[in-house]
């Protein structure tokens, strides 16, 4: 870099060999660069964005809602000027959301973003049909559950999920509305579908409670334990048997009395 400075007074000669020094108006310093430097380099706008995904859409969805009342014309407004935008309708997102409200037990949101979505004619699906369902029951909102299910009920005769009706078995056995648990019981028989042994433990307590001990007898005949299951580990599928403890006891009893019968022989 060259640097040139002009000083402020310079000498001058007058009058032979005597120097005398003239003083000059002052002049401002000026630097002058000789060499530019390095290129300046900017930043790429193009990759400093941030990229918006399906999670950090989902995660705006959960925080706008989240903040507002319960009542309706607020949240579905909410809701149609977060998708206004959208070319289509962003199901991946609020299932997301949903599945984060639900993790945060956040029951009333689930009902309200649930009805909103099938307001507009998206996500009719029999996962979230099962999603309302437990928000309902979860919410205590019972007589709309009911409500619920019997329109799926009745719609999809030959095609709901078994899950269905152990949600609805199980609600009616925590709340000891038997009469009830017996008419969905009976539906599955007539439908064809094979209860699950939660089922069945569930609807052998109500018998015994209900001291109806032949009917009792009929459900483990006709539904006797699994002798085998199919258990997760390390992500294979494997086939374990199991080892029943009441069949064992019996088994034990049965070998019992053959053992006292030999000995009073």
């Amino acid at each position: 870099m060259l640097m040139l400075r002009f000083p402020s007074v310079l000498p001058t000669i007058s009058g032979g060999s005597n120097l005398a020094i003239v003083p000059f108006r002052k002049i401002n310093s000026v630097v002058v660069c000789g060499a530019r430097g390095p290129r300046p380099r900017y930043p790429r706008v193009w990759k400093s964005r941030k990229r918006i995904g399906t999670i950090s859409k989902s995660n705006k969805l959960v925080d706008c809602i989240k903040g507002l009342s319960n009542v309706k014309e607020e949240v579905y407004g909410a809701l149609d000027s977060f998708v206004a935008w959208e070319l289509e309708f962003p199901l991946i997102v609020v299932k997301k959301a949903l599945k984060t409200l639900e993790a945060e037990k956040e029951w009333k949101r689930i009902i309200q973003v649930i009805k909103w979505m099938l307001s507009k004619g998206q996500g009719k699906t029999m996962g979230s049909y099962n999603t309302l369902l437990t928000a309902l029951i979860k919410d205590g909102r019972l007589e709309d559950a009911e409500e619920l299910w019997s329109h799926l009920f009745r719609k999809y005769l030959d095609s709901l999920p078994r899950v269905f009706y152990m949600k609805m078995i199980s609600v009616y056995y925590e709340r000891d509305m038997h009469d009830k648990m017996f008419e969905i019981f009976a539906d599955m028989e007539e439908l064809g579908i094979r209860p699950d042994g939660s089922i069945i433990k569930m609807m052998g307590d109500v018998f015994q409670k209900l001291n109806m001990l032949d009917k009792y007898e009929k459900l483990k005949k006709k539904y006797p334990p699994p002798q085998w299951e199919y258990r997760y580990i390390k992500g294979k599928r494997i086939k374990i048997k199991v080892n029943n403890s009441e069949n064992i006891l019996q088994e034990a009893s049965v070998k019992a009395c053959d053992g006292v019968e030999n000995l009073s022989h």
